[in-house]
């Protein structure tokens, strides 16, 4: 009898390693839970989400080591018999050029007395603040390196609506963070915390964060296509950065004049295509122009007779196809000169007026 309880015992010793064994089996199987190699079905999947994250991760190591934690401090008076306290923030930044030129977001800086500027090598700046534009909500630093990593410039103008978009920026100071999605829309217009309505901006469902901002937003290729800027709060999927080519044309004045002096007309507006039908009947030589969302009361818009809903499609002869244009044309220059404004009303009307832009109210 013992004989067979001890043989008994043997063989369910022996049963329990077998089926330990065979479920254990399954933690080494495919994904897809069956021995032998998978079909081609699941081999193209596969291909293509390796595609997907090759191209994430191309763009990733291409500009990640330009992107910059920006750290601000504020320094707060205190009762005169009290030392003054610090107060910080920070933001994102993108390095655009080897010798240390970082753009940022003005919101990001706007407040700081002193700027740090830390890049994902480990490095670690004091940075001056070479100039800001509230109107387009972008802002220049300047760090003392040299040799630094930077990130190149793409063209803005021939983005497409659901092409892929990679956001790299440091959300709650965690440094190099990346989400990805797509291009949602293009030439919407945000308004800013302060209240200035900020045209021409690129909307995107890649997630952004508070200290995402002034983070580059990258295409395919890994270059800057954009500059983060908001999100809608409570809104999932909503976010907003600055087009690179109006990025282009603001940095290039902040560095060579500390500001964007520009012409105010008074008029917010969007870029709108324009129909063939109309293009044909006016002879036009381009297909887009900036539709009036707004003319303010007694501004320079108003005063000449633009109105809400009128397409703006020249400016000073020049031809205009979009917010950047008019950007571009209202410079210094034409501050107190009278030029003349060319629109479409109601799409069946082409109307001629003459307008003086102001020194922009927010600069004066």
């Amino acid at each position: 009898m013992k004989f067979l309880a001890l043989l008994s015992s043997i063989l369910l010793e022996t049963m329990k390693d077998s089926e330990l064994n065979y479920h254990l089996q399954f933690l080494s199987l495919p994904a897809s839970g069956k021995t032998g190699d998978p079909p081609a079905s699941d081999l193209k999947d596969a291909e293509f989400l390796d595609a997907y994250s090759q191209a994430v991760t191309t763009v990733v190591d291409k500009v990640g080591p330009a992107v910059a934690h920006v750290q601000v401090t504020q320094k707060k008076a205190q009762h005169r018999s009290a030392p003054s306290r610090e107060e910080g923030g920070s933001g994102s930044g993108v390095v655009i050029t080897p010798d240390g030129y970082t753009v940022t977001n003005n919101h990001v800086v706007e407040t700081g007395d002193t700027f740090r500027v830390a890049l994902p090598d480990g490095s670690s700046y004091s940075a001056d603040l070479v100039g800001r534009d509230p109107a387009t909500d972008l802002a220049v630093l300047r760090v003392p390196g040299s040799d630094l990593p930077i990130a190149n410039l793409g063209d803005s103008e021939k983005l497409k609506v659901g092409q892929l978009a990679i956001a790299i920026g440091n959300p709650f100071g965690f440094q190099n963070t990346v989400t990805a999605g797509v291009i949602s829309a293009l030439g919407r217009s945000l308004r800013s915390r302060s209240g200035r309505l900020i045209e021409n901006i690129i909307q995107t469902d890649a997630a952004l964060n508070p200290g995402s901002s002034g983070g580059p937003l990258v295409d395919s290729r890994g270059l800057v296509i954009g500059i983060n800027t908001a999100i809608i709060q409570f809104a999932q999927g909503i976010c907003f950065a600055i087009p690179v080519n109006t990025m282009r044309w603001v940095v290039s004045l902040l560095i060579k004049e500390g500001k964007v002096t520009r012409g105010f007309l008074g008029i917010a507006g969007q870029n709108v295509p324009l129909p063939v039908r109309v293009v044909r009947y006016f002879q036009l030589k381009q297909d887009a122009g900036v539709q009036v969302l707004d003319v303010t009361r007694n501004s320079p818009a108003y005063l000449s007779g633009l109105q809400t809903g009128d397409i703006i499609i020249s400016l000073d002869d020049n031809p205009v196809t979009g917010v950047d244009d008019i950007h571009r044309l209202l410079t210094r220059d034409v501050i107190g000169k009278r030029i003349q404004i060319v629109v479409l009303r109601d799409w069946t009307n082409r109307s001629e007026f003459y307008i003086v832009p102001a020194e922009n109210p927010e600069l004066v």
